[in-house]
């Protein structure tokens, strides 16, 4: 397993450099892991089977991690802007 970004928070909210933030409700999380598959540097499926945010999310841009985060089929990364404002889901 890579180094998680918050190993107290392995689901988030993390910021990132931009003001934006990261979450993933692990309740919600079924494991389907398209979101690893599109952002492997940003997410990771724990052994439980939920994402969990990678230390490296960094090296994903925003793009990058909004296409995993759509990619959900259950919509359980949500992401917000520097204002707080959700941008996914929407």
């Amino acid at each position: 397993m890579a180094n998680i970004h918050d190993v107290a928070k392995p689901h988030g909210p993390i910021t990132l450099s931009n003001g934006w933030t990261v979450e993933v409700d692990k309740n919600a999380c079924i494991g389907a892991a398209p979101c690893v598959g599109v952002a492997p540097n940003s997410f990771e499926l724990n052994d439980e089977a939920k994402a969990v945010i990678l230390d490296t999310i960094g090296q994903d841009d925003m793009d990058t991690i909004l296409n995993a985060a759509r990619s959900c089929p259950v919509s359980a990364i949500t992401v917000k802007n520097e204002k707080g404002e959700v941008v996914f889901p929407s």
